[in-house]
């Protein structure tokens, strides 16, 4: 007896839940009209402009099955947003900084995310507006942050080639007024020993500024370098016959093996400090100046001692 009530009871429940599963694919197949909202992103704003709220509700009606209803229900608020890109659609200015655009293209990235036909969708409003101001504008250099590794005996062979050296930003006056460079964000290499180019973006400082470009191109020329010992005499004081205790320098550099067959004594200048010889003081500093291309890494003596043999004239009242 309880055998056969149990195979009643089962064929009960399986009748109700096929019949349940018939009426809920009924009701699904079935159109329906449903009234909507989703979050509009407006992208791609011109560079000399920005939007005070780039983000507005947008409200629309849509036919559509149950499958897609039920999909559109189950899609959390904070998910139902939908992009315009200013690229893609002509926009109008209506007043000073009120622009426009046909809604119908809102429509189409809605029926899109839904799935369904553009003629499904009716949007409340025909058109959307929005205000776009200008920003101020800057033109500063491009200053390039890098961390590159080279090869032993490599190194760098004058200074990067950035193309181009400056931009144009914008943001408020007060944003632009304390930025005097943009930098690069950082170029990382390592183990290099070629000389190379590649296109680095711009650090925008975290979107608070815009520019009229995205990313530079940046030209490093590496070359192997190569140690060479010089003697480089001090350059006499005019209108002063005077011996230097000792005459030269001793330089050390490193030059790029390119240039060593150019690179000499002549290629240099040791020129004693006038104050101190104006103040006579006993011992004269020396400096050095070297081409830009290469590396010094060292010069001795940094003073020397000197004689006055003959002058034309005091050095006082030079």
């Amino acid at each position: 007896m309880n055998a056969k009530v149990k195979r009643k009871s089962l064929t009960f429940f399986v009748f109700l839940a096929i019949s349940t599963a018939l009426w809920l694919l009924i009701k699904l197949s079935q159109d329906y009209t449903t009234q909507s909202s989703f979050s509009l992103q407006i992208e791609d704003v011109p560079c000399d402009k920005w939007i005070s709220t780039p983000t507005q509700n947008v409200k629309f009606a849509f036919e559509a099955d149950g499958f897609i209803t039920l999909a559109h229900n189950l899609i959390r608020e904070q998910k139902r947003t939908v992009s315009i890109s200013l690229n893609d659609v002509p926009y109008r200015q209506e007043s000073d900084i009120t622009f426009s655009f046909s809604s119908n293209y809102v429509a189409e990235r809605l029926a899109e995310r839904l799935g369904i036909g553009v003629t499904d969708i009716t949007m409340n409003d025909a058109t959307v507006y929005f205000n776009m101001e200008n920003l101020k504008s800057k033109v500063v250099p491009v200053t390039l942050k890098d961390d590159l590794h080279l090869q032993r005996q490599y190194d760098r062979y004058g200074l990067p080639i950035i193309t181009p050296a400056s931009v144009t930003i914008y943001g408020t006056e007060e944003t632009l007024a304390d930025i005097n460079s943009i930098d690069t964000q950082i170029l990382t290499k390592d183990n290099l020993s070629q000389s190379f180019s590649e296109m680095v973006p711009l650090n925008l400082l975290g979107g608070n500024i815009r520019c009229n470009v995205e990313e530079v191109e940046v030209k490093i020329d590496i070359e192997k370098y190569t140690e060479i010992d010089l003697d480089i005499p001090i350059k006499p004081i005019d209108s002063l016959e005077i011996r230097f205790i000792p005459s030269s320098v001793q330089v050390k550099c490193l030059v790029a093996i390119k240039d060593y067959a150019k690179t000499n004594a002549e290629s240099f200048s040791a020129i004693i400090d006038s104050a101190d010889f104006a103040n006579r003081n006993p011992l004269l500093h020396v400096s050095l100046q070297s081409p830009g291309n290469l590396q010094v890494l060292g010069f001795a003596p940094d003073r020397v001692e000197y004689i006055i043999i003959s002058h034309e004239k005091d050095w006082n009242n030079r």
